[in-house]
């Protein structure tokens, strides 16, 4: 563990607007929360997709997400309670437990399950989809399972910060990209507590609230709602401030790739062209 001092913020951004996510099933019928959805991707420009997921109803979950295909982006599983179990066409296979993190690049294309592997209790965490630029969306697919142990944590002044990637605090976290410069992190604030980020003025952020409250320069920003931040000239970062509960966030934010953004299912490109060659390779099985 590291304690560092925490990071000095003179001009924070504020809330732009706050987000209620959607209630839907995706898989097999697993029930989640789709907070950061398509019509905010370009807004949000590096990231696609957040889901959040969270029952102790084994029905909700069991029947998991069983082979589906993905190609040109990344795929940042975050498991705060639970078990799942990861398959993939490349050969890779990894269990993912409480605290743990899978990190996959779907790059030119790859066929995956994730299955519970628990029949009772609590299954929770969340699902972030990374876009991946032009250039890059059809390298080899890679995967790396991150166990809770691995990820790197900062602890000052009643907070507690798992950086799963970029950097916080003065620690490295565990995973970093070049081009898209992803920083996130789950930040536990004790009743009362304040945290301060350092973030480019020129990256998209938002925050994800799944337990307690923050103030957010003014803004209240209850559990359950994701706060888009401003994009403010001259900006330097954020202030989380907790309330009198104690709470749980998700702080995200990237550099916007500023491409064009074409989707269907699962297949984000640049051009409709693309996607049909992603459809037609996955029907002749030339995607894994």
């Amino acid at each position: 563990m590291h304690i560092p001092r925490s990071s000095a913020v003179s001009n924070p951004r504020s809330v732009e607007r706050l987000v209620t996510g959607q209630a839907t099933q995706d898989g097999a019928g697993v029930k989640l929360t789709r907070v950061l959805t398509q019509p905010l991707q370009h807004r949000l420009d590096p990231f696609l997709m957040l889901d959040a997921f969270g029952s102790d109803q084994p029905g909700d979950y069991i029947a998991g997400f069983p082979d589906h295909p993905h190609r040109g982006f990344e795929t940042v599983t975050y498991m705060i309670a639970g078990r799942m179990r990861h398959r993939d066409s490349a050969g890779h296979e990894g269990l993912l437990t409480n605290g743990g993190v899978q990190w996959m690049t779907a790059g030119r294309g790859v066929i995956h399950s994730e299955m519970p592997e628990q029949e009772e209790g609590v299954m929770e965490g969340f699902q972030l989809w990374l876009n991946l630029p032009a250039q890059r969306k059809m390298i080899p697919a890679w995967y790396r399972d991150i166990p809770a142990p691995e990820i790197p944590v900062a602890q000052v002044d009643g907070v507690r910060v798992h950086v799963i990637a970029g950097q916080a605090l003065g620690v490295t976290g565990a995973m970093q990209r070049e081009v898209t410069e992803p920083l996130y992190l789950d930040i536990h604030l004790r009743p009362g507590a304040s945290f301060s980020q350092a973030l480019p003025e020129s990256h998209n952020a938002f925050v994800y609230v799944y337990r307690g409250a923050l103030d957010i320069g003014g803004s209240p920003v209850p559990a359950q709602r994701m706060a888009i931040l401003t994009n403010t000239a001259g900006s330097d970062g954020v202030v989380l401030q907790a309330g009198e509960l104690p709470t749980r966030a998700l702080l995200i934010a990237g550099r916007p790739l500023k491409e064009p953004i074409a989707q269907y299912g699962p297949f984000v490109m640049n051009t409709r062209a693309e996607l049909m060659q992603a459809v037609e390779d996955f029907q002749a099985g030339r995607l894994a």
